[in-house]
């Protein structure tokens, strides 16, 4: 198992650094370096790795030398500005490659991967001449596992775990204290946990004593090599037994995971088939070497750090799914009132508060009475009913809001613990519809009166002027003739309009009963029939015998749709061969006839774009004569059978579909 390769940069220049790592993330892990102080335990952590070297940061010239001298297993790639003194000199010193700073990602990318294989190539020959001058019987690792056998007494003191789980509730200091117990358990000089909090974060070091600052920096991921080992081979790394490990790469691997955290020993941490992170001890402040006993000692201070560890990161996961649920019951605007099944309250959210009129401090920990008895005698019902109750609204008589009440039981896999109200504040939907009422009532009454007073108008004038003109007329027998005609017609005519606004403001009661729509059909296009005679218009109806019958008044029904033919009869007015076509189908649903629907079509010139959203309104009119109430009268005749009324206009004529259930 290979290592991760590592390039080193060294740079004071933040978009130089921006764009190195972005050419370089998918072939190493790259380590910015901008202090000089600290570019020589960088190095010792990473060779052999390749160092980035931007020859316009301070010092530059002079750790160029020093690492070459220092470091022999460092790469290193000089950057400078194209044809100056630092860069040619750079170049002549021997470097691995000079380039202008502003190298292209392909070149780059291509020089690093060449880096690399250079520094592979090396690396096998230095374990070719080091096994050449000193053979050695590599011995498998499960070997030194062997239990030989024990002291009677441990070397290495266990940590007293009770005292790290007082500081639970906040995880940083627990594992902060789990490093502190461990170090002085162990007497060890440098100790610290990497972890991840979730799934789907990288590893890194949570916490840390006496740690190489450059190793807070450091993050793994899952592929990561170190971690893909831990999985594999499941024991420590030791500096002490690198020369039994088989492969040469293992060996590599193990050696630059101990010098990256300056450790002696890395233990993992092991939970639930997953490695969810490692321990590393540095040195012992006393200088001695770790024996086996010790080792072993330490892989058992590693299960208990992997149960606190372990529990650690399951709090975290609790606290912050906790967090979340908590500021969302503390952000959705309704209110929330929950309860345990004893009727207790046990949740309680600001917005409640504001609705209800009721501290949360009064209201907590206290019978679901507290926050009113409408509210408490429906949770209370919710508890004892086996299904959910319908949503209900009342005026609360502390706060005199309108509010709406939706309760559920909750249940975790038919374990009952209680019941949720979800209170909803209609106050201002409310007073925002009875504006609203105001204003089309207001409307209502404006149009009436514009409408009247043309309707009545007209007649009235008819019927004065014959008045005023029968004393001089009166022995003119076709003038009283005609005055005679014309005034009942026009008296007829504000019956008519006074009978029509009576029955749009007071319709009759509908007596429902199964009716075969066919019939209302038939008798409304007879009562249509003067208006289609004027027109010349053809009807052609399409009626099956199969319709199911549907619950309705066959009055009000016919009446209906007598309007609609009548209307389609005057929309197709002018048209050379003007054509209404009336067709009943039933719909159904699977094997279930659930309803019929009545369609009216004509090829007249259809309605206005600006009037079709407005035809169902009271007094919306484009007739010379005529009040406008029809279509109204029509729609709510459909809505009282429970069914719903479509029109669909273009230029080419108009469609009106109604759709009427069976009522089973």
């Amino acid at each position: 198992m290979i290592p991760s390769p590592i390039c080193i940069l060294y740079s004071q220049d933040a978009d130089f650094v921006r764009r190195a790592k972005a050419f370089l993330a998918a072939l190493a892990q790259v380590r910015h370096v901008s202090s000089a102080d600290r570019l020589d335990a960088v190095l010792q952590q990473s060779s052999p790795a390749i160092l980035l070297l931007d020859l316009r940061a301070k010092e530059a010239h002079d750790l160029l030398q020093q690492i070459q001298t220092g470091f022999p297993d460092i790469l290193i790639v000089a950057l400078g500005t194209l044809r100056s003194e630092p860069l040619r000199e750079a170049e002549q010193s021997g470097v691995y490659a000079a380039e202008d700073l502003q190298i292209d990602r392909r070149r780059l990318q291509a020089l690093i991967s060449r880096g690399f294989e250079h520094l592979r190539v090396l690396q096998e020959n230095r374990d070719l001449r080091e096994q050449a001058v000193v053979p050695y019987a590599p011995e498998p690792l499960q070997r030194i596992e062997a239990a030989p056998a024990r002291h009677e007494s441990s070397s290495m003191p266990l940590l007293r775990f009770p005292r790290v789980f007082r500081r639970f509730d906040n995880v940083e200091a627990l594992l902060a204290s789990v490093v502190e117990g461990v170090a002085d358990a162990t007497g060890v000089g440098r100790v610290g946990i990497f972890s991840k909090i979730r799934q789907s974060d990288r590893y890194r070091l949570r916490a840390g004593l006496r740690c190489l600052p450059e190793t807070y920096e450091i993050e793994y991921g899952e592929r990561d090599a170190l971690v893909r080992w831990f999985e594999l081979h499941a024991h420590l790394i030791a500096r002490s037994n690198l020369t039994q490990a088989i492969d040469q790469g293992q060996r590599t691997l193990m050696r630059r995971a101990l010098d990256t955290f300056g450790a002696e020993v890395i233990v993992p941490l092991h939970a639930r088939g997953h490695i969810i992170g490692w321990l590393f001890f540095g040195h012992r402040v006393t200088g001695q070497r770790f024996d086996y006993h010790d080792l072993e000692g330490l892989m058992l201070l590693a299960e208990h750090v992997s149960t606190v560890l372990e529990n650690a990161l399951l709090y975290e996961e609790v606290t912050l799914q906790k967090t979340l649920a908590e500021t969302l019951l503390k952000s959705i605007p309704p209110g929330i009132v929950a309860t345990d099944e004893e009727a207790t309250i046990r949740w309680f959210n600001p917005t409640a508060e504001q609705i209800l009129g009721v501290d949360a401090s009064d209201a907590l920990n206290q019978p679901v009475e507290a926050v009113g008895g409408r509210l408490a005698a429906f949770l209370r019902e919710t508890l004892d009913a086996r299904e959910n109750l319908p949503a209900r609204q009342w005026i609360d008589p502390n706060t005199r809001r309108s509010l709406s009440v939706e309760t559920r039981r909750l249940v975790d896999q038919k374990n009952p613990l209680g019941a949720v109200a979800v209170v909803h504040d209609l106050t201002a939907e409310d007073n925002l519809r009875q504006k609203q009422d105001l204003v089309d009532r207001a409307a209502f009454w404006t149009d009436l009166a514009a409408s009247m007073s043309h309707e009545i108008r007209n007649p009235l004038v008819a019927i004065k002027t014959f008045a005023q003109l029968l004393p001089e007329r009166f022995d003119d027998a076709d003038f009283r003739k005609d005055f005679n005609e014309i005034v009942v017609q026009e008296i007829d005519r504000l019956d008519k309009i006074i009978t029509q606004i009576n029955n749009f403001a007071h319709p009759t009661e509908l007596v429902m009963k199964p009716i075969d729509v066919r019939l209302s059909v038939k008798k409304a296009i007879e009562l249509a029939r003067d208006r289609v005679a004027k027109t010349g218009v053809t009807i052609d109806t399409t009626l099956p015998n199969d319709l199911p019958k549907v619950l309705g008044d066959e009055d009000a029904l016919t009446e209906a749709f007598a309007h609609l033919v009548a209307n389609a009869a005057e929309a197709t007015s002018g048209q050379s061969k003007p054509r209404i076509t009336l067709a009943a189908k039933p719909i159904r649903e699977g094997d279930r006839t659930s309803g019929v629907l009545v369609t009216i079509q004509d090829n007249g010139k259809g309605i206005a774009p600006d009037l079709q959203e407005k035809i169902f309104s009271p007094f919306c009119t484009t007739k010379a004569r005529g009040m406008g109430l029809g279509l109204p009268i029509v729609k709510r005749t459909v809505f009282d059978h429970n069914g719903r009324v479509d029109i669909d206009s273009n230029p080419h004529g108009t469609s009106v579909s109604i759709m009427l259930p069976t009522g089973q």
